[in-house]
């Protein structure tokens, strides 16, 4: 998930972003017999239309791009290395599990060829817009990637259905498909396929269509011809860097995910590090910023996917609203979304911080103090800072 702001690796979110092995396709790479002449590696004219037409229905199933790569990715897989051992992965110990497979795919799933790379716009169409909410302390903000339906379940059909019609036109075939849910670079492998270039901000970005789009994977045994890479056009911006609430992109290319937003309310298990609270403002799930201020995304276009229109008034809540619920609501309002994967206290955890930050008004006080007492200590922990900010604001005890 490229909602969140991850290294090449990290994903909004995800994310952007929150790991789960299950969104997978239990197909493998395999050898058919006999195989058809047509995917023997010197026929290259049909692998070429083969290409082309791959393309073509990915296009016609709803991915704004496809594109194709080889499988080398040593370069990416030294800074990846160097990534994890300046220790910037903080608790996400899956990112440094399964050895190399995650940068060499052909390890990860034997016998993978190339990659096909696809890419699918999220930004939601008549959502509030997003400097709105972040400018009013009282509503929540969340990561315009998770405001509608969990984009595994979209992107993993999809991909299924390439599959499919890859399969019905040469026959049986060795694939498997990822959506955020293996060890896998799919930045990189993005990159080499010619979907985008990795921004400063280790999101991907495209020069046509900005930064706002999911991306999915089918590792495959054929053949086919490799698209050419893209290349950067970051120039001298610096835009990302400088707006980060947290100061997350130590520096360009480079986040320390320990920091970042997206990282604090969604990978993070534990308590939020203090030092850090005020900074995340009404930021309840996710951010965003660095891919707002980007100048590339002055070329994005809003999703035509109704699964990812907005649900639940989550593009405008307020953070008092949400805090009242209790979890069989929080269950059943995100009921779909990758939002859920966090969980009822976490959820909790995060809004308090951001009602620690939000005006000292009697309704957010109220809120607060009626969850002075609740069964988690984590949530507890995070309601007494809250409180004990809006006692600082007006001097006096709590």
């Amino acid at each position: 998930m490229q909602q969140e702001i991850r290294p090449p690796s990290f994903r909004p979110m995800d994310h952007p972003g929150k790991r789960t092995m299950p969104h997978r396709a239990k197909t493998t790479i395999r050898k058919s017999e006999p195989e058809p002449p047509f995917r023997k590696p010197h026929d290259t004219p049909a692998m070429a239309r083969l290409a082309g037409q791959i393309k073509q229905w990915g296009r016609e199933l709803g991915f704004q791009q496809v594109g194709i790569c080889d499988t080398d990715l040593a370069r990416a897989e030294r800074e990846h290395l160097q990534w994890l051992a300046r220790g910037f992965h903080g608790e996400m110990d899956y990112m440094a599990r399964h050895g190399l497979k995650r940068s060499r795919p052909q390890w990860l799933v034997p016998g993978t060829r190339r990659v096909i790379s696809v890419r699918m716009d999220y930004f939601p169409p008549n959502a509030r817009p997003a400097w709105e909410v972040l400018q009013d302390p009282s509503l929540a903000y969340v990561s315009r990637y998770a405001l509608g339906r969990d984009y595994h379940k979209v992107l993993r059909k999809r991909l299924q259905k390439l599959a499919e019609k890859i399969r019905q036109h040469i026959g049986d075939f060795g694939y498997r498909a990822f959506v955020d849910s293996a060890p896998v670079l799919e930045k990189p492998l993005a990159q080499k396929a010619g979907l985008g270039w990795i921004g400063k901000h280790s999101n991907l970005i495209s020069r046509g269509d900005g930064s706002w789009f999911f991306l999915g994977e089918l590792y495959t045994d054929l053949p086919l011809p490799v698209d050419a890479p893209t290349t950067a056009h970051c120039g001298r911006c610096r835009a990302c860097l400088d707006i980060c609430p947290t100061q997350a992109i130590v520096e360009p290319y480079v986040v320390d995910a320990r920091r970042c937003i997206s990282y604090l309310t969604i990978e993070l298990k534990g308590a939020i590090p203090e030092a850090l609270r005020a900074a995340m403002g009404n930021r309840i799930y996710g951010c965003d910023d660095c891919q707002l201020i980007c100048p590339w995304n002055r070329f994005a276009r809003a999703t035509r996917e109704l699964d990812f229109a907005v649900r639940q008034r989550l593009d405008e809540s307020s953070l008092v609203e949400l805090f009242a619920w209790d979890e069989h609501t929080f269950l059943q309002r995100t009921e779909g979304s990758a939002i859920r994967r966090i969980g009822y206290e976490r959820w909790l955890r995060n809004i308090a911080v951001a009602l620690g930050n939000a005006p000292t008004e009697a309704a957010v006080i109220q809120a607060l103090q009626a969850r002075r007492e609740h069964p988690s200590a984590l949530v507890r922990e995070h309601v007494a800072w809250a409180l004990q900010q809006h006692a600082n604001t007006a001097n006096k005890p709590v």
